[in-house]
This record gives C-alpha cells, sequence and structure tokens, in this order.
C-alpha cells in the first residue's frame, strides 16, 4: 500500500513528466543492433509460432555471432511487429509502457528502503528523466536491459514488501522473466544478500537459507541460459585480463557519469588499457578501493546502510559487463541496471543531511527550487539525446564528434552519407575508419560497395574478398560479394557463395532471397522449389520465398495447361514445348521423355536434343547430356544455346561433380 495518498497522484504527475520528457521519440529509427535483431529478422515479422522464441536462439538474430537467448525479448519484438507491422512507434510505445511499470516498481521499492515517499519520488524522478535512461528506452533491441532490470526492482520489492510470501517463492518469478529477457540480471541473488544482510539478517548460517532459492533459480536459468546461447555466439572481446583491469577505470565513469553525463555516446572510443601499469588502470584500482571503503564504512551505521546497500547495488550490477569481455570496453546502455542503485544512496544522503531540515521554509524552499532545477535539466537533456537518436544519421554524427576514435562510428555515418548518395563522402569516412580499424570485415564490405558503386570494380572485389578472407566463418562477406556478383551478370560464380553464406548462417535471409533469384535466374528448378521449401519451414512470412512459391505454382500449373494442349495437339513442337515446361517446373527425366516424343516423331529435331540436353545436365548425367548436346549442334551448327550445354556439362564432368 502507499504510505501517503499524495504518493499516487506525484506519481501520476512524474509518469506524465517522463512522457513529456520522451514525447519528441516515438518516431525515432531502428538503430544498429536493431536491423540484424528486427528488421532483417523475418522470424520476428510474424507471430505463428511464439515457442520457437523459447526453444532456438537463432530466432534472436540473423547474425550467428549475435544469438543469445533471450526468449522475452524477441516475443515482445514479435509482438510490437505484429501489432504495427513492423513501424517503429510501436515498438516505443511498448518499451515506453514498460518502462512506467519500472518506476512504479521503483517508487515502491525506494519508499520500503528510505522510509519516505518524498524522497523515494523525488530519485525516482532522477532515474526517470536522467539522459543515461534515454540511451536505453531509445534504443529498441536494449529493451533486455529494461526488463532485466525490472525483473530485479520487482523482486526485490515483492521480497521486501511482502515477507510472509516469501516461503512460496512468488518473489522469484518476476526475476526469472528478467533472466530470461536479459542474462545480466542473474546477479539478483547478489542483490537480494547484500539487502539480507544489511537490514534483515547477519548469520551466515541463517543468510545462506534464506538466499538458497534464489541461488538455486539463478544456477538452474544460467545453465538454461547458457545451454540455449547459440553455439557460434561471440561476446567480441579480447585480451580478457587487461579488459578486465580495466573496468575500474569503466565503473569510475559511469560513477561520474551519473552526476555529470556530459559524455554520452551511441558507441564510445574507449579503448582496453594498453599494459597493467596503464594510468587507467591505476586510476581504477584506487577508485574501487575508495567505494568498496564508501561501503564498508556507510553499512556501520544504521542510518546509512541504505547508502552502502544502493552504492554496493551499482557495483554489482556491473558485474557481468565487467568481467565477460565484450567488444566495447564501456556503453552507456551498460549503466541502467547500476543506477537504481546510485538513486538509493542518494536518497539516504538526501534524507539524512535534508530531511530534519526540510521543516523549516528557509531550507524547504531553496531544496524544493534546487530540486526542479534538477529535474528540469535532466529532462532538457533527456529531450535533446532522443533527438540525437532521431535517425541513424543524426546518432552518428553525434558518435563521430563524442567518440572520433571510433572507426565503427566513422563508418556507420558514412553508410548514412551513402544511403542518401552521397558515395565519395562515404568512402571518405570508410578510409578514415580503415586507418583506425585496419582489418574490419563489415568496413571492407562498405568499401567495396562503394566503389563498386563509383565503378571502380576491380578495387571492390579486392576487398570483399578481403572481407570473406579476414571473416571465413561469417556469412555477411560471402553474401554482400555474391550480391556484387549477381549485378554483375555472374550468376554462375555467385551460387556457390551464397550456398556457403546459407551453410554458415541458416538465418541469412539476404542470401537465401538471393540465391532463389540466382537459381530462378538460371533455371535452376528443383533446387529453387527445395530452398523455397526450406525457407518457408524456417520462416513461413519470408517475403521471397512467398513470392517463389507463387512463381513455381504458376509454373506447374502452366506445365499442366502445356500437357493437356500436348495430349490434344500430338505435334513435335507441343512435346518440345511440354519439354521446356517440365524443365521449368525442375521435372528433369519428364523434360527429357517428352523431348524424346518429339524425336519419335521428328528424328532430326534440334529443339528435342537440345531439350534432352539441358534436362540430363541438371540430373549431372554429363555423358547423355554430351551426347545430345551434340547431336543438336550437329543437326544446328550455329546454334549458341546447345554449345553452351555441351560446355557446362563437359566443364563439370572434368571437374568431378
Amino acid at each position: 500500500m502507499w504510505k501517503v495518498p499524495w504518493v499516487v497522484a506525484g506519481f501520476v504527475l512524474l509518469a506524465a513528466l517522463t512522457f513529456a520528457a520522451y514525447s519528441n521519440h516515438f518516431d525515432n529509427s531502428f538503430h544498429f543492433d536493431d536491423f540484424h535483431t528486427i528488421v532483417d529478422n523475418v522470424r520476428l515479422h510474424t507471430l505463428n509460432d511464439p515457442a520457437q522464441y523459447f526453444r532456438d536462439p537463432t530466432a534472436f538474430s540473423v547474425l550467428t555471432t549475435h544469438q543469445v537467448f533471450r526468449p522475452l525479448v524477441s516475443l515482445s519484438l514479435a509482438w510490437d511487429w505484429s501489432r504495427g507491422r513492423g513501424a517503429v512507434r510501436w515498438f516505443h510505445i511498448s518499451t515506453f509502457f514498460w518502462f512506467v511499470v519500472l518506476l512504479a516498481c521503483m517508487l515502491a521499492l525506494f519508499q520500503r528502503l528510505l522510509g519516505s515517499s518524498g524522497w523515494a519520488l523525488f530519485v525516482t524522478a532522477v532515474f526517470a528523466l536522467h539522459p543515461v535512461s534515454a540511451e536505453t528506452v531509445n534504443y529498441i533491441i536494449q529493451r533486455g536491459d529494461l526488463y532485466a532490470t525490472l525483473g530485479i526492482v520487482a523482486a526485490l520489492w515483492m521480497y521486501v514488501a511482502f515477507p510472509r510470501l516469501r516461503v512460496t517463492g512468488l518473489y522469484l518469478v518476476p526475476f526469472a522473466l528478467g533472466a530470461l529477457a536479459k542474462a545480466t540480471a542473474l546477479v539478483f541473488p547478489l542483490i537480494l544478500a547484500l539487502y539480507v544482510w544489511m537490514y534483515e539478517e547477519k548469520r551466515w548460517g541463517k543468510l545462506a537459507v534464506r538466499l538458497a532459492p534464489a541461488a538455486a533459480a539463478a544456477v538452474l536459468l544460467g545453465m538454461w541460459i547458457g545451454r540455449m546461447t547459440g553455439a557460434a555466439y561471440q561476446p567480441g572481446g579480447f585480451a580478457p585480463g587487461l579488459y578486465r583491469a580495466t573496468q575500474g577505470y569503466v565503473t569510475w565513469h559511469y560513477f561520474a557519469s551519473f552526476f555529470m553525463p556530459t559524455a554520452l555516446t551511441a558507441d564510445t572510443d574507449m579503448k582496453v588499457a594498453g599494459s597493467y601499469g596503464d594510468p587507467q588502470v591505476f586510476g581504477g584500482v584506487v577508485f574501487l578501493a575508495l567505494f568498496v571503503a564508501a561501503v564498508w564504512f556507510a553499512a556501520r551505521a544504521a542510518t546509512w546502510r541504505g547508502a552502502a546497500f544502493g552504492l554496493a547495488w551499482f557495483a554489482v550490477a556491473l558485474i557481468p559487463t565487467a568481467v565477460v569481455p565484450l567488444a566495447e570496453v564501456a556503453n552507456d546502455h551498460r549503466m541502467f541496471m547500476a543506477f537504481p542503485g546510485l538513486c538509493i544512496a542518494l536518497g539516504v544522503v538526501l534524507r539524512n543531511v535534508l530531511g530534519g531540515r526540510m521543516a523549516s521554509p528557509s531550507v524547504r524552499y531553496p531544496v524544493l527550487a534546487a530540486g526542479l532545477v534538477v529535474l528540469s535539466a535532466a529532462a532538457f537533456a533527456t529531450r535533446v539525446r532522443n533527438e540525437v537518436w532521431r535517425t541513424e544519421e543524426t546518432l552518428w554524427k553525434d558518435v563521430t564528434v563524442n567518440s572520433p576514435g571510433n572507426g565503427r562510428g566513422l563508418m556507420n555515418y558514412g553508410l548514412t552519407l551513402m544511403a542518401r548518395g552521397d558515395i565519395k563522402g562515404a568512402l571518405d569516412y570508410f578510409e578514415r575508419a580503415a586507418r583506425i580499424n585496419p582489418q574490419y570485415p563489415v568496413l571492407e564490405i562498405n568499401r567495396a560497395i562503394a566503389k563498386a558503386a563509383l565503378g571502380r570494380g576491380p578495387e571492390a572485389e579486392v576487398h570483399f574478398k578481403n572481407a570473406i578472407r579476414w571473416s571465413p566463418a561469417q556469412s555477411m562477406g560471402y553474401f554482400y560479394y555474391a550480391r556484387w556478383l549477381v549485378e554483375q551478370k555472374r550468376l554462375a560464380d555467385a551460387e556457390p557463395f551464397l550456398e556457403v553464406a546459407l551453410k554458415l548462417n541458416p538465418n541469412d535471409f539476404q542470401a537465401r532471397g538471393l540465391l532463389q533469384q540466382v537459381y530462378a535466374g538460371q533455371q535452376k528448378w528443383s533446387e529453387l522449389r527445395a530452398l523455397v521449401q526450406e525457407t518457408l519451414r524456417i520462416a513461413p512470412a519470408e517475403p521471397s520465398a512467398l513470392h517463389y512459391k507463387m512463381v513455381l505454382e504458376a509454373s506447374e500449373r502452366a506445365s499442366q495447361a502445356v500437357a493437356a494442349k500436348t495430349t490434344e495437339a500430338g505435334t513435335p513442337e507441343a512435346f518440345v514445348e511440354l519439354s521446356l515446361a517440365h524443365f521449368r517446373a525442375g521435372r528433369y527425366m519428364d523434360c527429357v521423355r517428352a523431348a524424346e516424343k518429339a524425336l519419335a516423331l521428328r528424328p532430326k529435331y534440334a529443339e528435342a536434343y537440345n531439350n534432352i540436353a539441358a534436362g540430363y545436365n541438371a540430373l549431372k548425367m554429363w555423358d547423355k547430356g554430351i551426347a545430345a548436346a551434340q547431336q543438336a549442334i550437329q543437326l544446328r551448327p550455329e546454334w549458341d544455346l546447345p554449345r553452351n550445354n555441351l560446355a557446362h556439362a563437359m566443364r563439370e564432368k572434368a571437374a568431378g561433380k
């Protein structure tokens, strides 16, 4: 229950102010990881099989290296896509709704911990309007951080507010849901342990008993998540020891950003320390030592233990991204789950320092005025960050300003220039990025695309091959090289690269669509049919597969019509037409038999021999294909088509295929 009725009105006002602060973000575009997890991921574009997100981690992303197990995030994204048919506004509405729910749970928890509704409401407002929160609220795929935080806050509130229900384990439900949104929520037992130790029980034996259910749940969830995470998943980090040694400095950066968020960026250029003697490492160690000392001394006094708990929450929430080496040594959305702890600590400090003095008007009104100034400044900063997240161009332009040493940021801004036709400008940013990240496969692909657009084909081909050589286990390089080959009308050359791409990543639907086009262009109907069926089995709503399914069905109907006409006419021409219809439908032996019927009526019919050659070639019966093609050439020496069939059969036979 609310302690005083005005808190309800206060929260409604806070929700309205939060909506006002975020009112300019609801049409912000998809960004960065949103594309491979949402926009290009057709498995989220239908809700016909919601259970797939709980049994198949490949449904999370079309990139094998990013296929983590976050089923609730995938399910929520699929739901939003189905409601809005892919419109970005629906995703933002959904994220914002759960953000407000999180604020309500935070307020309820903070009241319990602070014993003051007023300060609880204020620090909840700090979190709601803090521009760091905007880094998560705007980034759709990072709603996983929001859900994980909501799971922890709701679970702890239920544990604190309803002690009699602890035996039922109900408080573990939101924790489990949060962990199924993002594994970082698995730190909940540590946060719970801090709460119980600081507020309820300091005897280690009884403390262990109280924590056993949460610890057991975390172990089981962790085992499930670990087993379900894609085998090819790569966190992306390197130099694990130096990465972890740098995290003390990163923690200081996050801590300072709570009070002075002036260096926010969607993609930092902060680097892993060059050595263990790096000043960043030393500074980080000093900060952590002071931080631990502050927690220890605060925990010794009853009136300050809330501050100790909040500070400890902040540190514990950062453990997952500090221990597991990730591609970025720091990322602003990682602060989201840690900042509720700093809000608690801030609330305790304000309560202890100002609480007894607020009865005096000479203190109360200046404090209220200062609080309004802080919240107004935070709300303004949030609106500014929302504008930064407006489009890909505004976001990555901001990254190039705030993180000028970030090669990926330069590349992504170049991509926005290329999207609006400024190819030369884009290539300039790509080349600048290449000087920072010289062997970056994705960048190499974009350099190739830009140079191809400028008519520098030979250079582009070198870049495509570099991307494949530098990242041979990823489908992306094979797909983009094949796409360029298709643009050059080199369908046969593109085919094996697309087949490799799909072998590496069956969820690469761009490669699937292009390979279907290549098969159709080469009249490989049986291969096309098999690929279409496989694609629709994986993703029933995949557009290109549905298109080619219609093409194949139309071909089938046409061949049936031709068969009926042939039976009626009984002419050699009719049987050749029927033979061609069978070939297009992928019925290669029927193609051969129909052509043989034409030969029975007209023994010297070059077109019939050519169709027999094509049918046998499709069946990889090279000797029979060669013999038929030679007969067609003998009858029509000037005709190129049987010569092509002959050359193809001889080449494939020599290669042993």
